[in-house]
């Protein structure tokens, strides 16, 4: 097939290839019996609670199920149910999930300023409902990092993997790529692995063995029914301070306005006398963004929109990140089995995934495509950016710059990843999966030539490795940042300045955890609940303090 002719079918598809890199599917399941989840539009004008988390997404989940072991939960989260959705949980309906355009569609569509096609969830669960279920966790290091503890930070891990993380099944194709990565000196062989280790791995994954997918909502099972009560269609507002004016007290979080579908307002409240918190898990974008539409952010920008100024925080919304990505397609003279991420290739300052199929059966329906796309990431890359409200809707996106390749270094890492792409591509191992004929020079201009993002294009994108990075950017969504610790939030994730508030989510990481991030923000909200909910304050000492306690209190 001529390179003119693959690369129209290909570039209809443009919008989506890299999406399915990390939005992979499933089949349909059958809800479970919860029945602490309501519609906002049944909860009452105005209700208490001890903790109220904005978001019911990959951190906000298990954090509200394990609060709930002690406490009064509400959970406020502005998208549906995954369960008996056939957007989120059919194969055949993926592209049409991210189509899906409507303002309850589970997958809210964005393009940063630098032009770039991205996705965030709307949907109990979050990113772990239209992500492509890799599951890897984060490397010790980077746990300590974070500041975490080691120990509680692993059994954290386990109790997520007791519920919902699998061992995948390889394919031909995911087997010949990680041959094909230690052949190209992507070494050593990890096996089957959850941990972060340099070399070639098989990573888990929360597809089980019939295809199902598993979402952070299922962690819902280890809460309390009788204390928690999750609201869907709950779109925060703003949150509500006393004492912003007092030249004493720092402003106090007492309370979250939120609309149901139908726009009526209600306000959740925490209880007289209670020590509880609002704990916002919106994410990247929606944690920042509802800080700023409630008055805390960079003074400047927030009186521009008319917005009272209850803390200027200039920090809220500066050093938001993406990790970006690039890919190159293979097409194969034999179908391949549809499949997401199984194998990853970890390297210092990139790793390298890869995803088959998908693109004719999905998209066009010609079967004119079969083949695989092989992709890297850079993984802790030095370029930030910033987020900006555009309007007083917390239903529209803000502006996010992410700035790519702004940092040379930047640049010099994505060159030698894809060079690396190239030499994993070229190995006997993917051979028999490739067109005999095709150099990887071949398929550079053929991945040129796909129209996937709004970014302006230079002549020498199918030649030149810089301008292909440049180019040719896309995304995994795992944009992290804009509420980072130690900027926005202190160490135990409170924001800085006011009470009763604190942020837990991907918004407070300086860099995106692990291969994949869903494993360590799933991790995180187990983490922080065990913590909040013991009243442990979250110094290295004082966790294995209460560590120890605990295993004498087990014996």
């Amino acid at each position: 097939m001529e390179l003119e002719s693959q690369s129209m079918f290909i570039s209809a598809a443009a919008a989506a290839i890299i999406i399915f890199f990390f939005n992979g599917f499933c089949f349909a399941q059958n809800s479970p019996a919860f029945g602490f989840v309501k519609h906002a539009a049944d909860a009452p004008r105005v209700s208490y609670h001890d903790y109220i988390i904005v978001g019911g997404g990959t951190a906000g989940c298990p954090l509200a199920a394990t609060l709930s072991e002690r406490f009064d939960v509400l959970v406020l989260e502005r998208g549906g149910s995954p369960y008996g959705n056939p957007n989120v949980s059919n194969l055949a309906s993926f592209v049409e999930n991210l189509a899906y355009l409507t303002p309850t569609s589970p997958a809210q569509r964005f393009v940063s300023e630098d032009g770039v096609i991205n996705r965030r969830a709307r949907c109990l669960g979050g990113g772990t409902c239209i992500n492509g279920g890799f599951y890897s966790r984060a490397s010790r290091q980077e746990v300590m990092d974070m500041g975490l503890n080691p120990k509680l930070a692993d059994q954290s891990f386990q109790w997520v993997e007791r519920e919902l993380v699998f061992w995948p099944q390889l394919t031909e194709w995911t087997s010949a790529f990680k041959a094909g990565l230690l052949a190209a000196g992507v070494t050593p062989d990890n096996g089957f692995t959850y941990e972060h280790l340099d070399g070639a791995k098989v990573g888990g994954t929360t597809f089980d063995r019939t295809g199902h997918r598993h979402t952070a909502a299922d962690l819902l099972k280890y809460a309390n029914p009788a204390r928690i009560t999750v609201l869907l269609r709950a779109t925060a507002q703003r949150i509500l301070f006393r004492n912003v004016t007092g030249q004493h007290k720092n402003p106090q979080a007492y309370g979250v306005v939120y609309k149901d579908k139908a726009g009526n307002i209600h306000e959740a409240r925490l209880k007289d006398f209670s020590a509880g918190e609002i704990i916002l898990s919106a994410g990247a974008l929606g944690s920042p963004q509802l800080l700023m539409l409630s008055g805390v952010g960079p003074e400047d920008h927030l009186k521009s929109f008319g917005i009272e100024v209850v803390l200027d925080q200039p920090m809220v919304g500066h050093g938001i990140t993406d990790n970006p990505s690039n890919i190159f397609a293979v097409p194969s003279p034999e179908p391949l089995t549809i499949t997401p991420a199984q194998v990853v290739g970890i390297q210092p300052g990139y790793y390298m995934e890869t995803l088959t199929g998908f693109l004719a059966a999905a998209l066009l329906g010609d079967n004119s495509f079969q083949g695989g796309l092989i992709g890297e990431k850079l993984a802790k890359p030095l370029s930030r950016g910033y987020l900006r409200l555009k309007n007083l809707d917390p239903e529209d996106n803000p502006s996010v710059t992410y700035n790519y390749f702004t940092e040379p270094e930047d640049l010099r890492t994505c060159v030698e990843a894809l060079q690396t792409v190239m030499r994993v591509i070229d190995t006997q191992a993917l051979s028999q999966f490739r067109y005999p004929n095709q150099t990887v020079e071949y398929l550079q201009a053929l991945t040129a030539s796909l129209v996937v993002n709004n970014r302006a294009r230079n002549g020498q994108d199918a030649t030149s490795l810089e301008q292909y990075c440049r180019d040719h950017v896309l995304t995994l969504s795992h944009f992290h940042g804009g509420c980072e610790v130690g900027k926005v939030v202190d160490h135990e994730y409170r924001v800085i300045g006011v009470d009763g508030l604190r942020v837990i989510d991907a918004s407070t990481f300086s860099f995106s955890p692990g291969t994949n991030p869903q494993a360590t923000l799933m991790m995180l909200g187990r983490y922080m609940g065990v913590l909040i909910g013991n009243g442990v304050l979250i110094g290295n000492d004082d966790i294995q303090k209460y560590l120890a306690d605990l295993y004498l209190f087990s014996q």
